[in-house]
């Protein structure tokens, strides 16, 4: 290891290592059994990719493939831009965000705000990833890679999963539910509470359906089928995680996308300031119960990110006017 690797991290990192573990909490929407609910929402920028961003830029720090001023780029449709660009903003390091030109301006000022450089590119999520992959080799960029890093599942197994079961009654799971982005919360969730002995846990990955809600935007799946197949950036295999995993216990859950969007409305109603991802995470929850049937044990989802980033999207709709 050289010199470089065994440089701390910066002061005001140490931010990031204060901030408590997200609340688990029951929701019963409509009555009925709960869905225990991870309130990712309340990570400092607003989202779960946090986890993902501090994890993998401070292993990258302590292997010494990081330094002060280094470049960070990554291709996302906006949480983990976010979140790369407040974690960069702590290091003291550049950021380069390159996004869908579908992402909502919302999302794009909150990067900017911390300082980052957006990059919108034209043709979606496989468009995108290619525009960061090049810039990257070319520039000789830190690339976050969230697609294929391993680190990102590692963040979910190694503290968003125990925190999780130390605040579950009983301490197990029966079942993990989540959209598939990259597919790390739910992969990462699932090895977690297997480790953990959770006796015979199942995964469910949330597909949403048909696309006039959601759009071009591939961090909410990276499934076929997703959406439409008519859907522009929709590509199947996108996420090597996902891809690579080959879990025995995993299911598919369909949920329609205007389904998706009444229950993130309902759970505004309830207090909790969410985007549609939650929505659609806690419409599959719901479905996996059924799937289950009574008495199986509690289901775990997480409500990934804050309502500010969709002030612009479909699901706003009927409040604009």
């Amino acid at each position: 290891m050289n010199d470089v690797a065994a440089l701390p991290l910066p002061e005001g990192h140490r931010f990031l290592h204060r901030v408590a573990p997200t609340p688990l909490v029951p929701v019963a929407l409509g009555g009925g059994e709960p869905v225990w609910c991870k309130l990712e929402f309340l990570n400092p920028s607003g989202s779960t990719k946090d986890r993902i961003a501090r994890h993998i830029l401070e292993k990258a720090w302590r292997r010494g493939e990081l330094r002060p001023g280094a470049t960070v780029v990554e291709a996302s449709s906006g949480s983990t831009s976010i979140a790369f660009a407040l974690a960069c903003a702590q290091l003291g390091l550049r950021f380069v965000a390159f996004i869908p030109e579908s992402a909502t301006s919302e999302r794009e000022l909150m990067i900017r705000a911390y300082g980052g450089e957006v990059r919108r590119v034209a043709g979606g999520m496989p468009a995108v990833l290619r525009a960061a992959g090049e810039a990257a080799e070319a520039e000789g960029w830190f690339a976050g890679r969230q697609f294929a890093n391993p680190d990102n599942t590692e963040a979910h197994r190694l503290f968003t999963g125990p925190e999780i079961l130390a605040a579950l009654p009983g301490g197990c799971a029966a079942a993990v539910v989540s959209g598939v982005g990259t597919g790390g919360t739910l992969r990462g969730l699932f090895e977690a509470f297997r480790d953990a002995s959770c006796r015979g846990v199942r995964a469910f990955a949330a597909i949403p359906r048909e696309g006039e809600a959601f759009g071009d935007n591939a961090e909410c799946c990276s499934l076929k089928p997703c959406f439409s197949a008519d859907v522009p950036g929709v590509a199947d295999g996108i996420s090597e995680i996902y891809s690579s995993w080959g879990c025995a216990h995993l299911e598919e859950v369909e949920i329609g996308d205007g389904r998706c969007l009444e229950v993130t409305q309902a759970l505004w109603g309830l207090g909790f300031p969410v985007g549609p991802s939650s929505g659609l995470n806690y419409a599959a929850a719901r479905e996996a119960q059924s799937r289950l049937g009574a008495g199986a044990g509690p289901v775990v989802t997480v409500f990934p990110d804050r309502m500010e980033r969709y002030f612009s999207h479909k699901v706003f709709a009927r409040l604009r006017g």
